[in-house]
């Protein structure tokens, strides 16, 4: 297989050069601006359309196993508490074991889902919507409630390792637009307006095979210019394996401008931290890298995400 040299790091942008990213993807995600957001885009059509890539009917989870022990990018693992566990003196009869879970949905190591009410840039939400809609009680807008019916669409699945021919991007690099669409070229996959795409970066991997580490320092993830890529397709969803952004930031004053431009600007739900080690080999396999997705968020009316399992059907 033929690979794609790592590219040169990409510049660093300024405060006024992401500004001007920042207002050109703005204007060019108008038809996003509503409360679901770039969900409008998966319409019944594209729906019925993303079901006929299932032909072999296997399943495959995009989650990574929720995590209760801390560690370096999990300082607050989610708690698990079991009750009605039976005891050796439990006299016969009918029992339950009980479970209760806690966690930070918004972590560095468990998969989630960002809703459209998650960043709030200069004082305002997505669409122009007011900071202060989101309260101590919860999110009044633009809540996870969006995605209450499910997203449902054609995910597609680039893979940036495996076009450098590399076991993962090593924290600090970038995915560029000449990856996005060299992965496009060399998988022989197009994404287009609806699909909801999917980035490997490959730090699940490295997690697995070195260890955890302090991922809010150090991570790969997309260049804010990458963004243009998905505006000029109308990708409905992004989701990555590790943040989507980039540590340390690669831009002036802005810690995670991918969080700002895709989901601020452009209306895009975002999953971080989801893991392709199970998808990745089945695509390459099949010679196909789309596929049904389905993703179902928790009931969670005035959340800013929730805990995911997104799930690919070939």
């Amino acid at each position: 297989m033929v690979t794609h040299a790592r590219p040169a790091k990409p510049p660093r942008l300024t405060a006024d050069e992401f500004d001007v990213l920042y207002r050109r993807l703005l204007s060019r995600a108008a038809w996003a601006s509503g409360d679901r957001g770039a969900l409008d885009a998966l319409t019944p059509a594209r729906v019925l359309a993303a079901a006929r890539e299932v032909r072999t009917g296997r399943t495959v989870t995009l989650a990574a196993p929720v995590e209760t022990l801390p560690g370096p990018d999990n300082p607050e693992p989610a708690r698990h508490r079991m009750s009605g566990q039976p005891e050796e003196d439990v006299p016969g009869g009918l029992h339950f074991a009980r479970d209760s879970f806690a966690m930070n949905v918004h972590g560095d190591a468990d998969s989630h889902i960002d809703a459209l009410c998650h960043v709030i840039y200069d004082g305002t939400l997505h669409g122009g919507v007011a900071a202060s809609s989101v309260t101590a009680d919860g999110a009044t807008t633009l809540s996870i409630e969006a995605a209450r019916d499910g997203i449902v669409g054609r995910g597609v699945l680039l893979d940036i390792p495996r076009l450098r021919g590399v076991r993962w991007l090593e924290p600090g690099d970038h995915v560029t637009v000449d990856d996005l669409t060299a992965a496009e070229t060399a998988q022989r996959v197009r994404v287009t307006e609806g699909d909801l795409l999917f980035v490997r970066v490959g730090h699940r991997r490295r997690r697995a095979e070195l260890g955890a580490w302090h991922a809010a320092d150090a991570r790969a993830g997309l260049h804010p210019s990458a963004l243009e890529f998905l505006a000029d397709r109308r990708v409905a969803v992004l989701g990555g394996d590790g943040n989507n952004d980039t540590a340390p930031s690669s831009t002036e004053g802005v810690d995670f401008p991918v969080h700002v431009l895709a989901i601020h600007a452009m209306g895009l739900h975002l999953l971080d931290y989801l893991q392709f080690e199970d998808l990745a080999p089945l695509c390459a396999a099949e010679g196909r890298w789309s596929f049904l997705c389905v993703i179902a968020p928790l009931r969670l009316p005035d959340a800013t995400g929730s805990p995911v399992n997104p799930i690919a059907v070939l």
